[in-house]
C-alpha cells in the first residue's frame, strides 16, 4: 500500500503516510535536459515530508540516517509537480474534452503503486513492501536538489545525496527496486 505525503511542503509527517505499514510517497519536479537519463529531477516544493511523533520507525530505514526516532517520510518519490506532471485528455464540459496537466502526491502515490504491481515482488516476501526501497536503494535515481520548506533538521525538508525527507531514497529506475 502506498500513501501520499501531502502537498503542503514541510509540515511534519502526516497520516496515513506516517504509518509503518505503507510506503510514503513524496513528489518531484521533472525537467527535460541533455543528461544520459534525459531528465533533471528535484524535490517538488509542495511535497510533504517530516518525522512522525507517534508511529514506529521502519526497521529497514535504520541505517539511512533519517534523524527520526520515529517514522520518517518519504520513502520514495515520483513526479508530482503540477507544472511537470501528467498530461491527461479529459472532459472539460459535458460535450468537449481537452488536455490538462495534473500533479500532486495524489499522482505520485498511484504511480509508485502501479510500479509495485509491475515488479511482482511484493507477494514473495514476508517483509513489508515498504522495506524494498531501502533494501534496493541502488536501483533508485537519487534526487539531490530541491526543498519542501524550512525545518530544524535539514534532511527532513532539503533534498540531498542519499535518503532525505522530500524524496526518500529517490525515484524508481524501472521496477527492480520495488
Amino acid at each position: 500500500m502506498t500513501a501520499s505525503t501531502g502537498d503542503n511542503g514541510y509540515t511534519g509527517s502526516s497520516y496515513p503516510a506516517s504509518s509503518s505499514y505503507v510506503t510514503a510517497v513524496g513528489g518531484t519536479s521533472l525537467v527535460k535536459n541533455s543528461s544520459a537519463r534525459g531528465w533533471g529531477e528535484s524535490a517538488w516544493s509542495g511535497s510533504g515530508s517530516g518525522c512522525s511523533s507517534v508511529n514506529a520507525a521502519l526497521p529497514a530505514a535504520a541505517t539511512f540516517g533519517t534523524g527520526c526516532s520515529k517514522r520518517a517520510s518519504a520513502d520514495v518519490s515520483a513526479v508530482a509537480d503540477p507544472q511537470t506532471g501528467l498530461a491527461v485528455y479529459a472532459p472539460s464540459s459535458s460535450t468537449t474534452s481537452s488536455w490538462a496537466q495534473y500533479g500532486g502526491t495524489s499522482l505520485s502515490s498511484p504511480l509508485i503503486a502501479a510500479m509495485y504491481a509491475l515488479s511482482g515482488n511484493t507477494g514473495s516476501s514476508s517483509a513489508l513492501a515498504n522495506s524494498l526501497p531501502y533494501t534496493n536503494s541502488g536501483k533508485f535515481n537519487d534526487v539531490a536538489s530541491g526543498s519542501t520548506g524550512t525545518c530544524s533538521t535539514s534532511q527532513w525538508c532539503l533534498s540531498g545525496t542519499g535518503w532525505d525527507g522530500p524524496t526518500g531514497v529517490g525515484t524508481p529506475n524501472g521496477v527492480a527496486g520495488l
